[in-house]
């Protein structure tokens, strides 16, 4: 990289206002997806449903939004974006906010509408992260991009450590409804920020061109979404595009990888609360505090391991071992979970989830690498099948686990399942992804 003159990168910080908004949303993103672990219990007892149909009612969001990520990459590509995370953001919390109504039916009627609206948020939050990913490669040189993509990819712990004892809070004084009934409220007041904070870097009114250039020289794709006299890239076939995207041994590699990885943070987002509760004798609410201290872990690591890479990267070591080294390091540190089934004190069970969690914060490094290796002219697609194969974990996760703890009364067949998922995950990175670069289409362009 061509060396900048240390007034041209201290001129503006427009990047780090963009990531910060970035962060806040998806603080709020998956706050609303946790919404139904921290009122599972209380669901569960309302509604008289067994481990599998809560199993069934934690995957219904994963459903919709794995089917909605090509989708979403699409309309990223198409359409910008500032506007498709717009309505993003607006129609979750919608979807959030009626959950808080499903309490005035009974029966049926309450599981099959509480069941439809998590199929809503997931299809509403499909663009959310292929959103981020694309925003980061336009805003971000790439020997900042990991500590970025892991600053927001950590916003999910984040949100558990200031939303999880609010939601927590609320459904022991006020009943589970009110939970939706908040995080929906805060998410609409969201997307009206989201509108006057985020633009693209050719289209900020607030970034100097010293930064714009710096941007330039540093590999961000700052005309990705520029409407400024920017010739229009070319445009892709999307089924051409999918397919040779799947053929690319390094991005499928990196696609399973993701699907291992994000198997941890549907543990963390569905199971991890009634664990709490039931495997460990907690009331709901020290249940709810006490997953914040995992939470601050996952922070935190998610900080280091951001760090750490792009602190590699400037070292002069390769794209591909700075990338690698942190998630390998950090799913060794995430199979720790496993020795909680022989613990009895529940203080060192928060301290071996702390430390598993902490892995799991260092190695969630993904979205850096999508924003290093997805081509150009399709960044949104490829954010989008990434997205895919990682949360389709979210589907199998919560119906696997459901299904280990109703047929063996313990959880600890299913922290066997979730850091097998992390040995898998290394697997993957080392054997199967080799060198990360980004990719070039041949093929699917018109």
């Amino acid at each position: 990289m061509p060396s900048v003159p240390v007034a041209a990168k201290l001129a503006s910080r427009t990047r780090w206002g963009i990531l910060a908004m970035l962060f806040i949303v998806t603080s709020v993103n998956y706050a609303d997806r946790a919404t139904i672990s921290i009122a599972g219990p209380a669901i569960r007892r309302a509604m008289g449903l067994s481990p599998v149909e809560m199993g069934y009612i934690f995957s219904a969001f994963a459903w919709s939004y794995v089917i909605g990520q090509l989708p979403g990459g699409w309309l990223l590509d198409r359409f910008g974006s500032r506007i498709t995370y717009f309505f993003s953001i607006l129609l979750w919390s919608i979807f959030t906010l009626f959950q808080g109504a499903v309490g005035f039916l009974t029966g049926g009627a309450a599981v099959a509408a509480l069941f439809l609206l998590r199929l809503a948020v997931g299809a509403a939050e499909a663009p959310s992260f292929p959103g981020n990913s694309r925003i980061a490669a336009a805003w971000f040189p790439s020997h900042e991009r990991g500590l970025a993509a892991a600053i927001f990819n950590s916003a999910q712990y984040f949100a558990t450590v200031l939303f999880a004892p609010i939601m927590g809070w609320l459904v022991h004084r006020h009943g589970w409804e009110s939970a939706f009934v908040f995080m929906g409220a805060v998410g609409v007041a969201c997307a009206c920020v989201w509108l006057r904070v985020v633009h693209g870097p050719k289209d900020h009114p607030s970034i100097s061109e010293s930064e714009l250039r710096y941007l330039e020289e540093g590999g961000a794709l700052v005309a990705l979404d520029a409407c400024r006299g920017a010739t229009k890239p070319k445009q892709v076939d999307t089924w051409a595009c999918v397919k040779e995207l799947l053929a690319n041994r390094m991005l499928l590699g990196i696609y399973i990888g993701q699907y291992c990885i994000t198997t941890l943070t549907y543990f963390f987002l569905t199971w991890f609360p009634v664990y709490l509760v039931q495997q460990r004798g907690m009331t709901i609410l020290n249940a709810g505090f006490v997953a914040s201290l995992p939470a601050i872990c996952g922070f935190l690591g998610g900080v280091v391991g951001g760090w750490l890479s792009d602190r590699m990267s400037r070292s002069g070591f390769s794209l591909s071992v700075a990338r690698k080294t942190p998630i390998v390091v950090g799913m060794l540190m995430s199979m720790s979970m496993v020795a909680c089934s022989y613990i009895e004190a529940n203080v060192l069970v928060v301290i071996v989830m702390s430390l598993a969690f902490f892995g799991k914060g260092v190695g969630a490094l993904g979205w850096a690498v999508v924003s290093d290796t997805s081509p150009r002219e399709a960044a949104g697609l490829s954010g989008g099948l990434f997205n895919t194969f990682g949360n389709m974990a979210g589907i199998t996760t919560p119906i696997a686990i459901g299904y280990i703890v109703q047929a063996t009364g313990s959880f600890a067949g299913a922290l066997v399942f979730v850091s097998a998922n992390a040995a898998m995950a290394i697997v993957s990175y080392v054997f199967v992804v080799g060198e990360i670069k980004r990719v070039r289409l041949s093929g699917s362009l018109r």
